[in-house]
């Protein structure tokens, strides 16, 4: 029993002391006091109904940085009075977790009582550690429930994935966060015996960028910081709140009009092929807390879409982009983004892979399925070889040049274009190219 006491101790939830932060003093206790997430513990709701009818499966929250996916771990532990072991997949191991699993079994054996194995950023255990809960999951000798910044389905083996349900815990909205602040100053143990007056409550908002935990400790530090005056009022100024998160004021929402506003402006200047305002875009989405992977990603698009063959080397280089970020994360990944965005910025233009497949695609939803031509087909049976599937087609590779003038489209497309290059870096070659091979076809 000694190594279970071991876990229960470095898991045990404390709460509510007055030398704790803020966000722990009021970290709410039942699901009626939680806020945010009404799509998710609202009547009728999948987690509010699993509470209810007392039957909890394993889960995996994704969602920003404080919007509620430990609190809501725990609340869903307490309500069904399953025993909660907290870990932390940048500070545990896979012994840990086995340890976790052993106390899971003991508890079903001889206590015939459930057991919550929240994992915090899970997204960070490699694939042994992940491979390690798999078992326990699927034999429901824990029930996991995962929280995580990023996509699941990118950093969440499929495995384990397939063995959880994976809830959307969306930004708090800005009345959630009025209503946290307003809670903590009012009711709050410490702050309530305090007159606190606000400068500009959005200077705040904006501060915590969304995050329920950065907002409320971060006006416990800003108290802290602020003498009151002779009436024994507490005037938190924006300087004050400027020392408080250790920030200046960026106007940037990461989930509103300004955040598509400035990776609109960011991706159009890398088109424009303008790197100076490419990276200003990027440094101001940086600044203002954006995801950096999201960045990468959105530039992996760019590469092929705006890009594409004028310069085929553009992909590769936001491909290992995306791969670098993941590796080393911030602040060093700035670098990183910076080169690939002056690089595309810099290359040559060409959008022509972009509109063929547009165009392909609309005569597909125009024409439906033509039928492949019979010399195209595959005959893998004799039968099929009797109803000349195959018969007539040219190998290329036994051909001068490996190209043969043969028809692949149906036959109701076989004039069709789509694949329109520009005349513009590498694209230019691959234009003669295809030029020389189909003199005899219109191009």
């Amino acid at each position: 029993m000694e190594l279970f006491d071991t876990i229960n101790t470095k898991t045990s939830n404390k709460q509510n002391s007055k030398f704790s932060p803020l966000a722990d003093r009021l970290r709410p206790k039942t699901l009626n006091d939680f806020v945010g997430q009404k799509h998710l513990v609202g009547s009728g709701k999948p987690i509010r109904q699993m509470i209810e009818k007392n039957d909890v499966v394993s889960m995996i929250f994704w969602g920003p940085p404080g919007v509620g996916k430990t609190t809501l771990a725990l609340i869903i532990a307490n309500s069904v009075k399953a025993d909660f072991i907290q870990l932390s997949a940048v500070s545990s191991g896979v012994k840990d977790v086995r340890q976790a699993i052993e106390k899971g079994e003991y508890n079903l054996k001889h206590l015939n009582k459930r057991t919550i194995v929240f994992i915090d950023e899970i997204h960070r255990f490699n694939k042994a550690q992940q491979d390690s809960l798999l078992h326990s999951v699927e034999k429901g000798i824990i029930i996991l429930i995962g929280a995580t910044t990023e996509n699941p389905s990118f950093e969440v083996i499929t495995p384990l994935l397939s063995r959880c349900r994976v809830f959307v815990l969306e930004d708090l909205s800005k009345d959630d966060l009025l209503y946290l602040l307003s809670n903590a100053m009012n009711n709050d143990q410490e702050l309530s015996r305090k007159k606190i007056e606000l400068e500009d409550k959005n200077i705040i908002l904006e501060f915590s960028g969304g995050d329920a935990r950065a907002l409320l400790n971060g006006l416990e530090l800003a108290v802290k910081l602020c003498k009151d005056d002779e009436e024994h009022i507490y005037h938190i100024t924006n300087e004050v709140l400027k020392e408080a998160f250790q920030r200046n004021y960026i106007k940037y929402d990461k989930g509103g009009e300004e955040h598509y506003n400035i990776i609109s402006a960011f991706i159009k200047s890398i088109r424009g092929s303008d790197p100076d305002a490419a990276v200003y875009w990027l440094a101001r989405m940086l600044k203002g807390g954006e995801d950096p992977k999201f960045i990468a990603r959105r530039m992996i698009v760019l590469a092929s879409e705006d890009i594409g063959n004028a310069d085929p080397y553009a992909l590769t280089l936001a491909t290992s982009t995306f791969t670098a970020v993941n590796y080393i994360g911030m602040p060093e990944a700035r670098l990183v983004l910076s080169q690939a965005a002056t690089y595309l910025a810099s290359c040559p233009k060409s959008n022509a892979s972009y509109m063929a497949i547009s165009e392909a695609s609309g005569d597909v939803e125009k024409t439906g399925e033509l039928g492949v031509p019979l010399h195209l087909r595959n005959a893998p049976t004799n039968l099929m070889k009797e109803m000349d599937y195959g018969k007539e087609y040219k190998y290329s590779h036994d051909y001068e040049g490996h190209f043969t003038h043969q028809q692949y489209m149906p036959d109701e497309l076989k004039d069709k274009v789509y694949y329109k290059p520009a005349d513009i870096g590498a694209e230019s070659k691959i234009k003669e190219r295809l030029k020389n091979w189909w003199k005899n076809k219109k191009r």
